[in-house]
């Protein structure tokens, strides 16, 4: 008889899993973003009020399996769901997407948190963020010499120097130029997410000879089994 499997979303790579999955499975999103109707497996969506609730799910749900499938920035729910699985006796596996490389003529620098961040922006006037909705809780601390644009999922109010844009990728290289150009951007703002879907903005970049500010990915929780790829965990999972 196969595991009962609870898949934490967040990645994209989470949903080629999730198409997979049989009614006896459950996929779980916090609810950022677009739902899919289309599944076969059970779909929840909302938190669990930290790791011992998630545990508590667990064995209510008669879970036998945890994979962590979230997004590699959300380190606070990778390592609720490594706990979780520990309590509640069972393993926990993880699909780490692997992070973007710098290729030739890239000029990257890498920065630890905010604040290491802000210190970095100084030189520059017109930045892009790209680091969803984080920026919002600093609008009041834009330099009076500096522009800010923010994309995020969804459009919300910016101020005089900021302008927020809702945007979903999969972005196109073309779009991504024109932005830059209509923007007149001179310096991006990105996590090292690895996602196919937002990469054409550091092609841009590299084509604009445009720095790009690189929010250092956080340390994840140790979990029984890491996999690199969506084949890698079907094939594990024989599906």
């Amino acid at each position: 008889m196969s595991p009962r499997i609870l898949l934490l979303g967040g990645v994209t790579e989470a949903l080629s899993i999730a198409r997979r999955l049989g009614p006896e499975h459950i996929y779980s999103l916090a609810g950022i973003g677009r739902v899919p109707q289309d599944l076969a497996c059970q779909v929840r969506v909302g938190g669990y009020g930290g790791a011992e609730g998630l545990a508590a799910f667990v064995r209510e749900a008669g879970i036998d399996l945890l994979i962590d499938a979230t997004h590699p920035y959300a380190a606070q729910i990778s390592h609720n769901a490594a706990q979780a699985a520990r309590l509640a006796g069972i393993p926990c596996w993880a699909l780490r997407r692997p992070a973007w490389q710098a290729q030739a003529g890239d000029d990257w620098r890498e920065v630890d948190d905010w604040s290491g961040l802000i210190e970095a922006l100084r030189p520059f006037r017109r930045p892009l963020f790209t680091l969803g909705r984080e920026p919002l809780q600093h609008l009041d601390e834009i330099p009076p010499e500096q522009f800010w644009t923010l994309r995020a999922l969804e459009a919300c109010p910016g101020n005089d120097r900021c302008e927020v844009i809702g945007a979903r990728g999969p972005f196109l290289l073309a779009d991504e130029r024109e932005l830059f150009e209509r923007r007149q951007i001179d310096v991006l703002v990105s996590k090292n997410s690895g996602s196919v879907a937002t990469e054409p903005k550091l092609e841009v970049a590299r084509e604009r000879g445009v720095p790009v500010l690189v929010l250092k990915r956080p340390g994840l929780a140790e979990v029984d089994r890491e996999f690199w790829s969506v084949e890698k965990v079907t094939a594990a999972l024989e599906l």
